[in-house]
């Protein structure tokens, strides 16, 4: 059994057991990695794949068993590297960060400048998608940091730490009629067209407070984009609902911001990583930029946590932020 193997079979299911575009990716040949499984399930004794034709079609039940210890024994493989390094290479790297447009244009910059200021040999990347796509991200190792506020497609396998809380904020122009409004509630909000987030997850807290409230919002534009959301307001397309960290008193001087934190509940930002990634030092310091609650101890002590439940009950009575 070589590592090489155990990196194709991974490395096949990753990319929907296309062998074709694993081949692409791994830079090598497609008849390479089919003859790789076939020497791995023949010194096994058991099929990994089930096949129609040449093709593989699904993944056995043993095989999910050993594709799983497979990504165990690669990372631990990858682990003793970054040990390595740690100590011959402390202050150099990658670090990849996946996240959403919001995170990336309205709280990263200042962060990266830092840790780009402090950390001048660290290769920085950058990934940006929706919250379910940042964490398969994580959890696959694409990346090693996921910045999110939905954690509806979290896994046991990953681990989401709290870094702060953030607010919406209604926006219009300055000739709107809710532009006088000092409290506006969901029933007014109902009766104009609106320019926000995605509405289509049930389980948003823009949806649930509307659901809450019995009202129908008339979503007539929505982006995962806040500058879109400014730019279609200004249009005079509908109202809009957007991070409140999203609107700055000396750039967006055409808006009239209305507060909506008595309508809509506080969101909560997370930096999501998988359990089983080894952090070096500076990831332990990006954390701590970012999230200054969140210093290596204490990042040490939720790591033991069993679960994310344990996680967030750690966090009861903790004040976060406020963005």
């Amino acid at each position: 059994m070589k590592l090489q193997q155990l990196r194709y079979i991974v490395e096949v299911v990753n990319n929907d057991l296309n062998v074709s575009l694993t081949s692409e990716k791994l830079y090598t040949s497609q008849p390479g990695i089919s003859k790789q499984i076939k020497l791995l399930e023949d010194e096994l004794g058991v099929q990994i794949f089930t096949r129609v034709g040449k093709h593989l079609s699904e993944v056995t039940d043993v095989g999910e068993q050993i594709i799983s210890l497979a990504r165990e024994i690669l990372n631990k493989s990858n682990d003793i590297k970054i040990v390595a390094k740690e100590y011959s290479q402390p202050n150099q790297g990658t670090l990849t960060i996946t996240t959403t447009y919001t995170q990336a244009r309205y709280t990263l910059p200042v962060v990266i400048q830092q840790f780009m200021k402090q950390y001048p040999n660290i290769t920085l990347h950058m990934e940006q998608g929706s919250s379910p796509q940042c964490l398969l991200q994580a959890q696959t190792g694409q990346a090693d940091f996921a910045i999110v506020t939905d954690l509806s497609q979290l896994t046991e396998d990953m681990i989401a730490l709290p870094c702060y809380h953030w607010n919406q904020a209604v926006i219009v122009m300055k000739d709107h009629p809710l532009a006088k409004s000092s409290l506006i509630s969901i029933a007014e909000l109902s009766k104009y067209p609106l320019v926000s987030y995605d509405f289509s997850n049930d389980g948003s807290d823009l949806n649930q407070a509307f659901n809450k409230a019995n009202q129908s919002p008339n979503i007539v534009f929505s982006t995962t984009d806040a500058d879109l959301i400014k730019t279609y307001v200004k249009l005079g397309v509908g109202v809009g609902i957007v991070a409140k960290m999203a609107v700055s008193q000396n750039v967006d001087n055409d808006f009239v911001v209305l507060s909506a934190g008595h309508i809509f509940p506080y969101s909560t930002t997370y930096i999501a990583f998988s359990r089983s990634l080894f952090l070096r030092s500076y990831m332990y310091d990006f954390i701590q930029q970012f999230s200054p609650h969140l210093n290596k101890s204490t990042v040490d002590r939720l790591i033991l946590c069993e679960n994310n439940v344990d996680v967030q009950t750690m966090f009861n009575g903790v004040k976060l932020p406020i963005r």
